[in-house]
């Protein structure tokens, strides 16, 4: 990692990539702004411009010998509405309006096809529909299992393909569709670290990705549908990061909610020790604009205050017309509340201790040792990530240092909170482990010499989550 690349900050920047962050110098300088993460929607794009991107990042990471994330982000089963004779209509409120199955009938007025028939059958009288992220609402009249019947309730313009809401119904659809099970495999080849499952309703969506994903990749659940909410206990568990994507969140649940649910999924991701992120909409004015609201400011402030591992951009990276402002701007936001005395107030009184590991007690000691000693660093040796994710968990006052010896690791480690992951050699003992410390942590930019740091590891070292080991070393 070149010192000039390292960040002052601790919680992350994931940015998404599209037609205005497709060039090499593009992305480079969207990493040089301050993205630690690339999201690739595979909603949009062919598989070789996501393969195109994914080799330029990867030429970055050797470039600054710093470790770069990617999150491939699968479409899931989204509903839809099929194409209209003229390209779209306009529903006027109190009108009847049928959705049905016959994709090969162009739509009208009247009438138009969606993409799952198959929700047919759970569809009740009574029924709010959404389409158009909200902006259209319909009420089911009559159901059936060929097609139901509507009243508009609330009408607007409708085109093409637009998206289809049910909140209030689990629906009988897998969480993978064959196009996203293409994409998580062609995803998982080119090289993927996390993989991120949409429309996920009840824990037993997850069961099918996990066991596709077997392993090659960290599996990240967004939380997006009210009826996930129900399970979050369980999907929190289960996943090994989530995300609070309030873009279809904020469609199904009443807008009034949606601040609540943030606030819920952050603390449940905390208390389980597993990275979380937000997105959607964070800086959405600077798609357009060189500079974001003052609202938009303060809603990336809430989510670091609120101890999120990660914020995110979407289409301001995207599709934007400022996309490196976009990052430099989060990334001012981010450094600028991290230095705010109430957000080390909040911190400082918050650290989600676990009793009852051993693990969880050497990790919240080392924590309370480096803050007492007045420690440059934290620095963790891990396999898996297990005792880095415990070190960040605890948010300490003091960079983490996480030091793996397998590249996977070190990509997945980007996202947590406080965590500067480190390639290094496979250690063999101790004294091997301190004596490379010493020099990762100068090399690095993180300490000097006579300075102390507190360093945490498994022992004997590759054994998956045994943090049993603490110990305070001086920078020689």
């Amino acid at each position: 990692m070149s010192k000039a690349m390292r960040r002052y900050r601790d919680a992350k920047i994931v940015s998404t990539l599209g037609p205005a962050s497709t060039s090499e110098a593009q992305i480079a300088d969207l990493f040089e702004a301050g993205a630690d993460v690339f999201r690739m929607n595979f909603s949009h794009g062919t598989h070789e411009d996501h393969a195109a991107r994914y080799k330029i990042i990867r030429k970055l990471e050797l470039k600054h010998d710093r470790p770069i994330g990617v999150m491939v982000d699968l479409q899931g089963p989204k509903i839809r509405v099929g194409k209209f004779e003229e390209g779209s209509i306009t529903l006027k409120a109190g009108q009847k309006f049928t959705l049905d199955s016959d994709k090969n009938k162009a739509g009208t007025e009247k009438r138009v096809s969606i993409s799952n028939p198959e929700i047919f059958s759970v569809l009740e009288s009574g029924l709010e529909l959404l389409l158009d992220d909200g902006k259209i609402r319909l009420e089911v009249t009559r159901a059936g299992s060929a097609k139901i019947e509507t009243k508009v309730t609330v009408g607007g313009p409708l085109s093409d393909h637009k998206g289809l809401n049910i909140p209030g119904a689990i629906l009988p659809m897998s969480a993978l569709t064959a196009k996203d099970r293409a994409d998580l495999q062609f995803g998982l080849d080119m090289g993927a670290d996390w993989i991120a499952l949409s429309f996920v309703q009840r824990p037993e969506d997850i069961a099918e990705a996990r066991r596709l994903i077997a392993g090659r990749a960290g599996v990240l659940v967004k939380m997006e549908k009210p009826m996930a909410i129900q399970h979050l206990d369980r999907i929190v568990e289960i996943s090994d990061a989530v995300m609070v994507a309030r873009g279809d969140l904020g469609v199904e649940a009443p807008p009034e909610d949606v601040p609540g649910l943030q606030k819920k999924i952050i603390q449940k991701a905390r208390s389980e020790g597993k990275p979380v992120i937000v997105a959607t909409q964070m800086l959405e004015s600077m798609i357009h604009a060189p500079t974001p609201t003052r609202a938009e400011a303060s809603d990336v402030a809430t989510a670091i205050f609120d101890g999120a591992d990660a914020v995110m951009l979407s289409a301001e990276t995207a599709a934007g017309e400022y996309p490196v402002e976009a990052v430099s701007i989060m990334d001012r936001i981010i450094t600028k509340v991290e230095q705010d005395d109430h957000y080390n107030l909040l911190i400082n009184t918050d650290r989600r201790q676990q009793i009852g590991s051993d693990a969880d007690a050497i990790t919240a000691a080392a924590r309370q040792v480096a803050q007492s000693i007045g420690a440059a660093a934290i620095v963790t040796f891990t396999t898996t990530g297990s005792t880095t994710l415990r070190a960040s968990r605890v948010r300490p006052n003091v960079p983490i240092l996480g030091l793996t010896p397998v590249p996977e690791t070190a990509r997945k480690l980007v996202l947590a909170w406080g965590v500067h992951p480190v390639l290094t050699h496979d250690v063999t003992d101790f004294n091997d482990l301190v004596s490379h410390t010493n020099e990762v942590a100068v090399a690095e930019g993180f300490a000097q010499l006579g300075q102390r740091l507190v360093v945490t590891a498994g022992v004997p070292f590759g054994t998956p989550g045994a943090t049993n080991v603490l110990r305070i070393i001086w920078v020689e």
